[in-house]
């Protein structure tokens, strides 16, 4: 059975990654490794401190903001720890309720459904599996900051620790690329060397759409370096940016399911 452990930061699965469920601003999952232990996620990011390793967030809720930890913002929290289920071939799922709420901290303007699921793939990658639906308690608008120089963005997202080094992003079509704004692929993965000097060892991570979501193939925002993060470093940003094309209405009652797998692996 995979190891399932509760801890003052959140819940650990197989000794891999870790739900920050009970965050007070949004949960997320930090850290990430590999099965060779290798972490790729960074939390709260000087550059971007409301950057958390993996996690799910939208920029605007009609006017409110849900994504930059800035007053005034609105937050995401789970009502009760997740339900565990596990499984005899190794995969476990979180099932939790959460309430995106305003920022007066109490008008929810959404009620989400969200299902985390670890499966184990082999000795070198496992995945981790996000489906989740939202349903908007009145008719909401949900939106981005309009692609200029940066902006676009929305939806699951992975920030990289700053010493994955060499990164490099692969789509679908087998094109690589240091940056990208608004491509759609089925999938984007962002590899590169882990702990340079020390492991030395590469890794990295792949973001999957599901061919059933209501937009895909999902355009990507993504970079390995960027100015907004600094010249001297890696940036490792990857955002499945489903708003990236317009803003989104749904009516109130109106479900919005989210399907993506992300694939965390040794090796490139």
């Amino acid at each position: 059975m995979t190891s399932v452990d509760w801890n003052d930061d959140g819940v650990t699965i197989a000794g891999l990654w870790t739900y920050a469920w009970a965050a007070k601003r949004r949960p997320f999952l930090h850290p990430v490794r590999t099965p060779a232990g290798h972490v790729l996620t960074v939390d709260a990011p000087d550059d971007h401190p409301w950057h958390h390793g993996l996690w799910f967030a939208i920029k605007y809720v009609d006017d409110d903001n849900f994504w930059e930890e800035m007053a005034p913002y609105g937050v995401v929290r789970h009502l009760a720890a997740p339900t565990i289920t596990e499984r005899t071939d190794g995969s476990v799922t979180l099932t939790g309720d959460l309430h995106w709420t305003r920022p007066d901290r109490e008008t929810v303007a959404i009620e989400e459904q969200r299902r985390i699921t670890h499966v184990p793939i082999g000795d070198d990658a496992y995945a981790i599996d996000l489906d989740t639906t939202l349903v908007p308690t009145a008719d909401v608008r949900l939106d981005r900051t309009e692609f200029t120089t940066w902006g676009g963005y929305g939806g699951l997202t992975f920030r990289g620790r700053p010493d994955l080094t060499d990164t490099k992003l692969l789509l679908a079509d087998g094109s690589v690329h240091d940056r990208l704004t608004g491509t759609p692929s089925a999938w984007l993965d962002i590899s590169g060397t882990v702990d340079p000097g020390g492991a030395n060892a590469p890794a990295g991570i792949t973001l999957f759409d599901h061919p059933g979501n209501r937009v895909t193939p999902v355009p990507w925002y993504a970079s390995t370096r960027n100015e907004t993060y600094g010249d001297e470093g890696w940036s490792n940003f990857v955002n499945a940016a489903f708003l990236w094309d317009g803003p989104m209405q749904l009516a109130k009652g109106e479900p919005l399911r989210v399907r993506h797998r992300t694939l965390v692996h040794d090796g490139t």
